[in-house]
């Protein structure tokens, strides 16, 4: 069956076309490279997928901001590779602000740049201290003249280090909390910018800590308006929230094909082990899960490229789903592979060690359950009332 049958109600048919299309990029461009063998290669590995990609054209969708294309695109560069759908994910988060919210200028020096993969991008909002509390950031950006003056520490961003500029969220009114809250675009050269360590994974991603120190920028690279940066920042998380729940689809959907294949072939007590019902029964599981999960995901990104607002109760469920999901269906398929399936130069011990991010940044599983519980429970007060 095609991945897109399940979610075919969502999609239009330039859609499957894509999803074919990607695949079949995947297969031949990224799948064939090697893992890298530390995080020195997995930056330099990065910066390569980010130049194939661009010059194939796969960042157009972040720019036309259609986010069924978006998770299209993630599912299948995740199903190969965990690190190319990262590389992904960091265009789209760092230039969707701008795209949304910046000026000229600045769309035009960096939007152009980030789709035909000439610059790569990092969200720099999580700090030492502030991490799904965005509002207790400490890093500030102090107005002079013409100028912004940014001082403070980010952490746990994704292409620090390699990254061509940083789409940085910055406190410039501290005593209003998230609502003093500004963005502001700091290409790497900026003086002051400066990469502090990477910050190394189980799984091939290049993370890392930066500060800025007297980082001045002109008040013209701010994105959107004084005081808006959390607005700016909130609602681009929640326009590509579920695109990481696409990411989960494709991984889970990479480990459940491993998994059938490995136990159609495997042998056990004179019997393939997909005859023996156990795995019958995780088999069938981890089907019902990804269809799920797709449905969710797929849900949410048409909802919002038909127009809706808002779409945070979608993606909240679309990430949480997918994501705990994930971890179910490739945690199953470890199990039904044995001991293949903890073999480093396995795929699925690659999926392993990849899932488990998923479930933390941009908003934990944890939070969106709150964010959920707190839409329901503020529906159910306002039928009270009235």
């Amino acid at each position: 069956m095609p991945e897109t049958d399940t979610v075919r109600a969502f999609l239009t048919d330039r859609h499957i076309e894509l999803a074919r299309q990607i695949d079949s990029f995947a297969a031949r461009e990224i799948e064939p490279l090697p893992e890298p063998a530390d995080d020195s290669a997995a930056r330099a590995q990065a910066v390569k997928i980010m130049r194939s990609l661009g010059v194939a054209g796969w960042f157009a969708p972040i720019t036309e901001q259609d986010l069924r294309a978006c998770s299209l695109i993630r599912e299948g560069l995740a199903s190969a590779s965990p690190l190319a759908d990262a590389v992904f994910a960091l265009q789209a988060l760092s230039a969707t602000p701008i795209i949304l919210n910046g000026n000229t200028e600045l769309r035009e020096r960096w939007v152009p740049a980030m789709a035909d993969g000439e610059a790569m991008g990092a969200f720099a909002m999580t700090e030492p201290e502030a991490g799904s509390d965005v509002a207790s950031m400490t890093t500030a950006a102090a107005r002079e003249g013409d100028e912004y003056i940014l001082n403070g520490t980010k952490t746990l961003i994704s292409n620090a280090g390699i990254a061509d500029f940083y789409t940085v969220f910055a406190s410039t009114d501290a005593s209003k909390g998230s609502k003093g809250i500004s963005c502001f675009v700091v290409p790497a050269e900026t003086a002051g910018l400066n990469f502090v360590k990477a910050q190394v994974l189980s799984s091939p991603h290049p993370l890392g800590e930066i500060e800025l120190v007297d980082c001045a920028i002109p008040a013209s690279w701010m994105v959107g308006e004084e005081g808006e940066g959390f607005k700016v920042g909130m609602a681009t998380l929640d326009r590509l929230r579920a695109t990481v729940g696409a990411a989960a689809c494709g991984i889970a959907r990479r480990a459940f094909q491993e998994a059938i294949t490995h136990a159609s072939r495997r042998t056990q007590f004179g019997k393939p082990l997909a005859r023996f019902q156990l795995t019958q029964q995780k088999l069938a599981r981890m089907a019902t899960d990804l269809a799920a999960a797709r449905l969710l995901v797929y849900r949410a990104a048409w909802a919002k490229d038909s127009g809706a607002e808002r779409v945070t109760i979608e993606s909240a469920m679309a990430k949480a789903f997918a994501t705990e999901a994930a971890q179910r269906i490739v945690d199953d398929a470890v199990q039904i592979l044995g001991g293949r399936g903890v073999l480093a130069d396995h795929p699925v011990d690659r999926l392993y060690r990849s899932i488990r991010a998923l479930r933390i940044y941009e908003g934990t599983t944890e939070i969106q359950q709150l964010v959920i519980a707190g839409h329901l429970l503020d529906e159910a007060e306002s039928s009270t009332e009235s």
